[in-house]
């Protein structure tokens, strides 16, 4: 599920939303009010559940050849995403919906540009659209999925790696 040119997705597990009005995200460490949204590259970051904890890895301009075999993997592609054990039920059985949005009123926030806001209230282009199996999305991406039993060892070889890398939800991993 990816947004076509002019959009850009929001994902959710409520497909009711008529309305996206900024709001102050509770986990956020920014102090604006948003609306938040995802361009075509980061749509994978959210095939989860939204509080489903991951940490994902990918090949950037700087990786070294040897982290690619050390973090995803000789022969499995560029990029890697990791969940718990725990979170795999979830994986298969949430019901996830992706929202169109005009691209128009969203700008990148943060370095370098990992989500797009919008400071005003959007209204999408359309009802909710149920999103597919997700380990089907993965797996038609090229993404390695792989289930570990604790995030936080791969986390700390993914941040002192050349690899880029993003953790959503950590904060519900397990200590």
């Amino acid at each position: 599920m990816r947004p076509e040119p002019g959009q850009v997705l929001h994902f959710s597990e409520d497909p009711t939303i008529e309305l996206f009005v900024p709001h102050v995200a509770p986990t956020s460490a920014l102090r604006t009010p948003y609306v938040w949204a995802v361009g075509h590259d980061r749509c994978p970051d959210y095939w989860f559940p939204r509080q489903c904890p991951r940490a994902m890895a990918w090949k950037g301009r700087g990786t070294s050849d040897a982290d690619i075999e050390r973090i995803v993997g000789a022969g499995c592609g560029e990029r890697v995403h990791a969940i718990e054990y725990g979170w795999l039920r979830a994986m298969m059985d949430v019901r996830l919906y992706a929202y169109r949005l005009p691209a128009d009123p969203f700008r990148p926030v943060g370095e370098p540009g990992h989500a797009l806001v919008a400071e005003r209230p959007v209204t999408p282009l359309g009802p909710a659209e149920p999103v597919s199996d997700l380990m089907d999305l993965h797996e038609e991406a090229g993404i390695q999925l792989r289930l570990l039993d604790n995030l936080w060892p791969f986390w700390n070889e993914v941040t002192a790696s050349t690899m880029q890398f993003s953790g959503i939800r950590l904060r519900n991993a397990r200590r």
